[in-house]
């Protein structure tokens, strides 16, 4: 068996893993109540995995960010729900699948099995009871019925249009999958195409998704910046202008329309479809088509990206409303088909993208601002346009208004008249999420001449995925090609009718599986609404940021859909989300399977034991920060557990003390004063450690209070047992496995994890002086002790006057000093 040298005492880890891991499973310890106490509950979740590789160290670092609270909350007597399963349907796993010539369900089965034993190996508090795949007919069955109750709602549509198409995975995306213009998946440049797809509704919630935000303290504030940004609420007007020849009107969203008076063309989107109905002049219409056959090669990220930008007129003009005056008509690849109504009206004189492209093509420029009164604006003498607000000129009756005051007076005349409105806009569009693959859930419509659109009814449910050999993506799906499934009767007059050849997207999967763990064996519904009740909503969600304006949008649609139908009863999903920093390779790469650089735990487990990989992997760097993973992150917390943790076992006097009780002042010697009131200091501390998830300085307290206490001084049997099992409870959620074979050793038959976390006597945390952690670029380089109010400038000069921190700074330049008062001082250099 694995083994570590400590002093007298070998640490026997693997044994010691093996023995406590299948305890914990015999005993329940992980074991989800099924009906908890509302008010004494913790529902603890991390997003689960793609199964197209084993797990990493990226990986590991979510997991056991979430197993150490997890962990403390049991102690805190709370009812724990903590549960994994595998996202296993998507471009990921088939991806994998394909280039190994495998087949997808093969290939995520053989996966979900490495990732598991690897993540069981980690000793994660994960309830396996609960285990859910997203690619199971009992998973996806309900991930059918909540597209059939979208459906119903009139939240789920099929419609034609232009749509990200990724040439290399041949399948639609979503606005939130491409990144910089290109394949989040594969990297390709996504293009355009024609195409008719499914779509989620999501902008129904468009303005409770950004409102909500602000019921959500316990979500960073960068995320929900993020997610505010990406839906994109802006208020402004809808104006109506005409087109001269066919007299069709032709709307625009403008947040400016104090600037209206100043339009001197109009701008289309190539993929607008008044383009089909415009009638143009031979000479035109062939500019018109090669203009859109370029634009339709370019992403929307270049085209509405800094710099110059084209177009095409079309021959055509169109008549704005408040004025008579005819503009011209243009095609721009700058709009975009999914920003307001596909068309936009062009201020040269106030707008900095409409003035480069009038300027470009000799089109007129209207001042119809002016800073104020006393400032005239000549375009002639512009360098670019004036898009501050100001006092409105050439604008007739409007002349003199300024700012809200002349938007709203435009904005009124436009509505008395007719031609316009008060409107509100969204950047965020609905949700694409039909997929032209095979590894997915079959969307279950059934399309038949005479019906239309028809779902497939409860009690056939789940439509399954055929297990067929040909599934390499073509450009359409291929199910179209297997006509045993294709070809059914329609459910509701019996004729001759066909499925819908499409899968979803797995985000849809993604986006109700925290439901599901509530009560994943349910055979009659997709989860209990009393569990529902009981356990929601999540009380700690621990993921990447990069999920921000995908995942963490998509789910928290799908549960306000929920809550509007009856079946969830809280508004928002999960109380608190915590983004994790990311773990780098030793080049300052992110670890990432389609990278190649990735660092199995396993190999780390099996050299240092599970509870040494979890300690260096918590102590690196705070859990919200980047980690720049290295075996040189093992040594220092190695000693620390193997030296100072592991050998208590030796100093234990079998004492059995009160852990509940406190002592007086009177009870104790001068220096079991002293260790009390450091023991009592650091059991807050690291409580506060544990809510803001900052398990390096909880370490930290750790290393600080094992040097304060020594047992071999003289001190009572009951206080020297009493300081050690209040240090292994205090560890055990970081190193679960050496603290309950500790805990055993103490006389303790039942799990640490089922005692009660200590408290801190109010009495003894007030002492004359703490000691302070001193950091250089975030690693610990010395400890210092100074009066309990020492300010920031006290603790630097304490910490300057040793030779550890002067050695460490010497000859190098200080970016910056963080200091947390009563805690730590964290020194930035730089060579």
């Amino acid at each position: 068996m694995g083994s570590q040298k400590t002093g007298t005492m070998k640490f026997p880890y693997k044994e010691v893993e093996a023995k406590w891991q299948e305890r914990w499973i015999t005993e329940g310890v992980h074991e989800a109540p099924e009906l908890p106490n509302p008010d004494r509950k913790w529902y603890q979740l991390e997003m689960f995995a793609y199964p197209s590789g084993d797990i990493h160290m990226g990986h590991f670092r979510n997991y056991i960010i979430g197993d150490a609270v997890a962990r403390q909350q049991l102690m805190l007597g709370k009812g724990l729900l903590h549960p994994f399963g595998w996202d296993a349907f998507g471009l990921p796993a088939e991806r994998a699948a394909i280039q190994r010539k495998i087949h997808p369900a093969e290939w995520t089965e053989k996966n979900v099995g490495v990732s598991r034993r690897t993540l069981q190996k980690t000793g994660v508090s994960f309830d396996w009871e609960r285990e859910i795949n997203s690619s199971a007919p009992d998973y996806y069955r309900w991930t059918q019925w909540m597209f059939i109750q979208l459906f119903k709602q009139g939240l789920a549509y099929r419609k034609r249009g232009f749509v990200n198409w990724c040439p290399e995975d041949k399948t639609v995306l979503a606005n939130e999958q491409v990144k910089d213009g290109r394949c989040e998946r594969c990297g390709t440049e996504v293009i355009k195409k024609d195409q008719i797809q499914w779509y989620f509704k999501i902008t129904a919630y468009a303005d409770r998704l950004i409102d909500d935000l602000d019921q959500l303290p316990g979500w960073p504030e960068n995320l929900k910046t993020m997610q505010r940004e990406w839906i994109g609420r802006s208020y402004g007007a809808e104006i109506d202008f005409t087109i001269e020849d066919t007299g069709e009107k032709l709307p625009i969203f403008t947040t400016r329309p104090d600037t209206i008076f100043g339009v001197t063309f109009m701008a289309i989107s190539p993929e607008s479809e008044l383009l089909e109905r415009l009638n143009l002049e031979p000479k035109y219409a062939e500019a018109v088509k090669e203009y859109r056959k370029k634009a339709f090669a370019r992403s929307d990220i270049e085209r509405a990206a800094i710099g110059e930008k084209d177009g095409v007129f079309t021959g055509k003009y169109a008549i704005n409303p408040f004025n008579g005056e005819r503009v011209q008509l243009w095609i721009a690849d700058y709009v975009l088909a999914g920003y307001g109504t596909g068309a936009v009206m062009a201020v040269p004189a106030h707008d900095t993208r409409d003035f480069a492209f009038a300027k470009k093509y000799g089109i007129p420029i209207k001042v119809v601002i002016h800073p104020d009164a006393d400032t005239t604006l000549d375009f002639s003498k512009m360098d670019d346009a004036f898009t501050e607000y100001g006092s409105m000129v050439n604008s007739g009756q409007f002349d003199g208004l300024m700012g809200q005051d002349a938007i709203q007076r435009v904005t009124q005349y436009g509505e008395k008249q007719g031609f316009g409105r008060s409107k509100v806009n969204y950047k965020l569009k609905d949700w694409s999420i039909s997929r032209q693959r095979y590894w997915g859930c079959p969307i279950p419509i059934i399309h038949c001449e005479k019906c239309g659109e028809v779902p497939v009814p409860d009690d056939q449910l789940p439509v399954l995925l055929p297990p067929v050999q040909d599934y390499l993506p073509k450009g359409r799906s291929p199910l179209a090609d297997v006509q045993e499934y294709m070809n059914v009767t329609c459910p509701s007059c019996g004729g001759p009718a066909h499925r819908d050849p499409d899968t979803m997207d797995t985000f849809v999967c993604s986006s109700w599986y925290y439901l599901r763990y509530m009560d994943p064996h349910n055979t009659e519904a997709p989860f209990d609404k009393e569990k529902a009740r009981r356990w929601l909503p999540i009380d700690l969600y621990i993921g990447g940021v990069t999920h921000a304006t995908g995942h963490l949008i998509y789910f928290r649609f799908f549960h306000k859909f929920l809550q509007d139908i009856g079946w969830v009863f809280c508004p928002e999903p999960a109380t608190r989300m915590f983004n994790h920093g990311m773990v780098m390779d030793a080049k300052g790469e992110v670890m990432s399977k389609s990278k190649g650089n990735v660092v199995s735990p396993i190999t780390v487990m099996d050299e240092h034991g599970v509870d040494i990989a979890r300690l260096a992997m918590f102590f690196t760097a705070p859990s919200e920060r980047e980690v720049l993973w290295s075996d040189d992150s093992i040594t220092g917390v190695e000693k620390f557990a193997l030296n100072k943790i592991w050998p208590l076992a030796e100093s234990l006097r079998g004492a059995k003390p009160n852990l509940k009780r406190y002592f007086k002042p009177e009870e104790l010697s001068d220096f079991e004063r002293q260790v009390y009131i450091k023991l009592n200091q650091t059991v807050k501390r690291i409580t506060e450690d544990y809510e803001r998830l900052q398990f390096n300085t909880t370490i930290s307290a750790l290393m600080e209070l094992t040097r304060e206490f020594d047992s071999a001084k003289v001190i009572r049997d009951e206080f020297n047992d009493y300081v050690i099992l209040k240090i292994i409870q205090l560890a055990a959620p970081l190193m679960p496995h050496m603290c309950e074979e500790l805990w055993e050793m103490a006389g303790h038959t039942d799990s640490v994890f089922r005692s009660e976390w200590p408290q801190f006597d109010p009495d003894a945390v007030v002492g004359d002086t703490i000691e302070i952690a001193v950091q250089i670029n975030g690693k610990l380089r010395d400890t210092i002790r100074v009066a309990i109010d020492a300010d920031q400038a006290a603790v630097e000069a304490a910490a300057f006057a040793g030779d550890k921190i002067t050695r460490f700074t010497e000859g190098k330049t200080i970016v910056k000093k963080i200091f947390v008062k009563g805690r730590i001082l964290n020194i930035v250099v730089r060579d």
